[in-house]
């Protein structure tokens, strides 16, 4: 074995003991960084205007700062990008993480001094966690590989921007640079067909031990790996033992992924994302992530149902219930106050605290009333591939079809089959029965005979592929969204369909 193997087993029993003084403290560790985080905030632009001077519990703070989303911030990350120093957090930020939004654009998200370690030792600490339980530490001394988006950085009011995947890449410990792979040059290839058959070129005659990213993109580096060799991805790489992955769902992935690989191999979940990283598998043998409640995030919870109404109510970590759907709101020291994350969570233990991403708040179909969501959606699939085992999906996504030109509305699935099943129209009765099991206002409106039962339309190989490379977000970290309430995603398919 080699010095990073043998060295991390001690690292790693010291980072999980250390974790059980707030695994099983849940509330007192929020508590503390709450206090942290206003007196941290309080001689700030954005501390002066609520007032933080005269917040000394939840209840006043929850007052004095309302649950916001991007726009409602972005006046104070302008006098930020203006030069300005100590308007949401003390100094100025040493990163803005940019990203997409839905109606904002382009989002800029700060990370501090203060919070950098939540990003980087939260994703050094979900490799602990997995070798300190299993003991496999052997994948540190061969090569490890990160799909990511560019490192390459630019500036603006003296401050770097850029991905944060591309962030966290200038944060890699040195004792893993020499084993990481692509090299630099490769990573900043802005065209993701490109960079990718460069990452091969790179990677084909190494030892790869880990591979991290996405799963779809994963995949996608896999096929084209198999369309040059020929080979199963285990007899390319016989030392590949863990994959890590977050982002999205794995289900969906999970058998045409392991399918490529040829045999089982270690999975490490995460939960990333530019306003914070949220949680990760503590372990191989429980269900859910472990919430991160003590690196420099104060949580809050809105129950999914009240999340839309006039005046929400805001649970603590201690006050959320097992099994029911809750949007995350975020505290933290990058100075983002009552931040809407615009994800959905469930958690499935609170000894420690561990959860399931289940969709994104503002990502669902309500077109009709029935307000299905992403959870419920990849459930269905998941049934549907168990009773037609032969099928391999690729990605999907559903949107609603109002005003067909005969019959009833319906919500259209659109589906790219690796393997497509035998009777596509059972396959479809079976998405459609037990999304009906799943969500009783699609049930109404189906008994109702206000909807048709759902319509599958499977698409091309590559179809996905084609409509992000459209929309410039091939690669990297880009995501489809699973559903939407308008049909611009899926009209975007249907017309690459219609021209291959």
């Amino acid at each position: 074995m080699g010095i990073r193997s043998v060295a991390s087993k001690p690292l790693a029993k010291w980072v999980v003991e250390r974790q059980q003084t707030w695994m099983y403290q849940p509330a007192e560790a929020q508590q503390q960084w709450l206090q942290k985080l206003i007196d941290g905030g309080r001689h700030t632009v954005f501390g002066k205007d609520h007032h933080f001077r005269d917040v000394h519990s939840i209840e006043e703070f929850r007052q004095a700062v309302p649950v916001r989303d991007y726009e409602d911030l972005k006046p104070y990350i302008e006098q930020i990008l203006a030069g300005n120093s100590d308007v949401l957090w003390k100094g100025k930020p040493l990163y803005f993480a940019k990203t997409s939004g839905t109606t904002s654009g382009t989002k800029y998200i700060p990370i501090t001094q203060d919070s950098i370690p939540n990003h980087i030792d939260s994703a050094r600490d979900a490799l602990l966690n997995y070798i300190n339980e299993t003991g496999n530490s052997a994948f540190l001394d061969k090569k490890l590989i990160f799909l990511s988006g560019s490192p390459e950085l630019t500036q603006k009011a003296g401050i770097n921007i850029g991905r944060l995947s591309g962030i966290a890449n200038h944060h890699v410990p040195a004792y893993l640079r020499t084993n990481q792979l692509p090299n630099y040059e490769t990573n900043v290839i802005d065209d993701w067909e490109t960079k990718l058959e460069r990452i091969i070129d790179e990677t084909l005659t190494q030892p790869m031990s880990l591979i991290s990213g996405i799963p779809p993109w994963v995949q996608m580096y896999f096929d084209r790996i198999q369309e040059r060799t020929g080979k199963l991805i285990k007899d390319v790489f016989p030392d590949f033992s863990v994959f890590v992955y977050g982002g999205v769902n794995f289900e969906p992935y999970r058998a045409k992924l392991y399918e490529s690989i040829g045999k089982r191999v270690d999975s490490i979940e995460t939960y990333p994302a530019s306003e914070g990283f949220i949680a990760f598998q503590d372990t191989q043998t429980e269900e859910g992530l472990l919430m991160l409640l003590d690196s420099g995030i104060f949580f809050e919870f809105v129950a999914a149902d009240d999340y839309f109404t006039e005046n929400p109510r805001r649970l603590t970590i201690s006050e959320v219930e097992l099994g029911k759907n809750y949007a995350v709101i975020i505290n933290n020291n990058a100075g983002l106050w009552g931040y809407s994350l615009g994800d959905t969570v469930k958690f499935v233990s609170r000894d420690p605290y561990r959860l399931l991403v289940t969709g994104r708040i503002k990502h669902f179909i309500s077109a009709f009333g029935e307000h299905v969501i992403g959870e419920e959606v990849e459930k269905a699939l998941q049934y549907a591939m168990q009773q037609h085992p032969e099928t391999e999906v690729v990605e999907f996504t559903v949107a609603p079809m109002v005003s067909p030109k005969e019959g009833l509305p319906y919500h259209e699935w659109l589906v790219e089959f690796a393997t497509s099943p035998h009777d596509p129209a059972a396959f479809a009765r079976d998405l459609d029965n037990r999304l009906t099991k799943l969500n009783v206002y699609y049930d109404d409106l189906i008994t109702g005979s206000i909807l048709q039962p759902l319509k599958l339309t499977a698409l091309p190989r590559g179809a996905f592929q084609r409509y992000m490379k459209s929309q410039g977000k091939l690669g990297g970290q880009n995501k489809v969204p699973r559903l939407a309430n308008d049909r611009k995603i899926a009209e975007g398919l249907l017309e690459i369909m219609h021209n291959v």
